[in-house]
């Protein structure tokens, strides 16, 4: 881990203070509009913006980079995200909130391609996994960080709108400065979205489920805060909930999928994230219980994405891993953009607690899928099948790829020393 950590501490820095802008604005974004007046199904369009622009900057990025290098594209869009962050706060209108959301995600996409490949190109095969892990955990870190700044200022001014983007500016310099070469870029051309769905139906339903689940909370956690009178310390705190789990429970349940019908654990931790919106659907009004709806959503949701690819990959050739990887996080996307809205229509109509309905049902949703398809085709064997690898729903396809390189190694290293043995 230290080699992973003295080779691309500059990447890893600047995804920190990337993720630490992103959360703050995200955050602040939800909470500043319900003191500029803006409706909730308003919000809720301007939230969904950020993955509309994230959907399409995956797919552009990878062009763009080819066309004007890794170097050009990530200054661009840093310097342009930098600028639409500070002034949300001076063009408050609902219009350019959405158009400056869509601007943020799409940046934010090409950033992540951008830097993954980086670090792609950095890790070393033995240490590839770490340093994917490493990069997500990073991730992690800056938002959960973000939550906690936002009490050093008042949502109503500029300061607070200022911090991010001064974050984001300063996350460019330990990367563009760094000594690591520009890597050559290639991705591998995606399987359609019939092939996937008609190789794993389970991880393609489940995949636009979870996207619409895990919109709905980054999005719209900070606009139920408001609308229940929550101070901004208790919405800071309740965000962090989501991302915090998933630091904890990542691991032991990467290490049962790899052990067991990956199918029964998705079918779980759909049940837990769905009763853990109906624990804040009914006892909501008391923050405690809150906390602990968010920490059961958050720390299953994010582990689903891993469990939905790596369950997938059972079913896949190695050759075929890659090309799958854009596929499904394209469908994830997609689950995604439709999140919010259907999240803000909810909210509109029952109140606040609509959030956490959605959520329920989704995965409620998700859960019944699962045990409907445990009954359609029998379990991999364990042994048989690939190895969990820790990922997050904010990934984009390039880091899914690297996930799948990290699969693919491992399982030729289990491969090689089992001929080994045999010998």
């Amino acid at each position: 881990m230290l080699k992973v950590i003295t080779g691309t501490w500059p990447l890893f820095l600047g995804i920190m203070f990337l993720q630490v802008g992103n959360g703050m604005q995200s955050t602040l974004l939800g909470i500043r509009g319900n003191l500029e007046g803006f409706g909730t199904f308003q919000m809720s369009l301007v939230m969904a913006g950020y993955f509309v622009g994230f959907l399409f900057g995956s797919r552009l990025a990878p062009e763009m980079i080819r066309r004007v290098g890794h170097v050009r594209v990530f200054a661009a869009l840093g310097s342009l995200l930098s600028a639409v962050v500070v002034l949300f706060p001076a063009l408050t209108d609902p219009l350019f909130w959405g158009i400056g959301r869509i601007m943020v995600g799409f940046c934010f996409s090409g950033i992540y391609v951008t830097a993954e490949s980086w670090l792609n190109e950095a890790a070393e095969n033995e240490n590839r996994g770490k340093a994917l892990s490493l990069y997500i955990i990073m991730q992690m870190v800056g938002l959960i960080t973000a939550q906690y700044l936002l009490v050093l200022g008042d949502p109503s001014g500029f300061i607070l709108f200022i911090v991010p983007s001064v974050l984001i500016s300063l996350s460019f310099a330990p990367i563009l400065l760094s000594v690591s070469p520009t890597p050559a870029f290639s991705t591998a051309k995606p399987l359609s979205l019939k092939q996937i769905l008609k190789i794993s139906p389970l991880g393609c339903i489940g995949m636009f489920m979870l996207g619409g689940i895990f919109s709905a909370q980054f999005g719209m956690v900070p606009v139920y805060g408001t609308e229940v009178g929550l101070s901004i310390v208790q919405i800071s705190t309740l965000v962090s909930m989501f991302f915090i789990a998933p630091l904890i429970l990542q691991f032991p349940i990467g290490w049962l999928s790899d052990r067991m019908d990956r199918r029964v654990l998705i079918f779980f931790g759909a049940l837990a994230c769905g009763f853990g919106g109906i624990l804040a659907v009914f006892m909501g009004h008391v923050y405690g219980f809150l906390l602990i709806s968010a920490l059961m959503i958050g720390g299953m949701s994010n582990p689903l994405y891993s469990l939905l690819i790596a369950y997938t990959n059972d079913f896949l050739e190695h050759d075929d891993m890659a090309a799958a990887a854009g596929g499904m996080v394209f469908i994830n996307g997609l689950g995604a953009v439709v999140g919010p809205p259907i999240t803000g229509w909810a909210m509109g109509v029952v109140g606040p607690s609509g959030l956490f309905m959605y959520i329920a049902f989704m995965s409620f949703a998700m859960a019944g899928y699962a045990a409907y398809r445990m009954t359609q085709r029998a379990a991999p064997v364990a042994d048989d099948t690939d190895l969990f690898t820790m990922m997050t729903p904010t990934s984009s396809p390039m880091a899914v790829e690297f996930a799948q390189e990290v699969v693919i190694e491992n399982a030729i290293e289990e491969q090689e020393a089992a001929d080994a043995i045999k010998e």
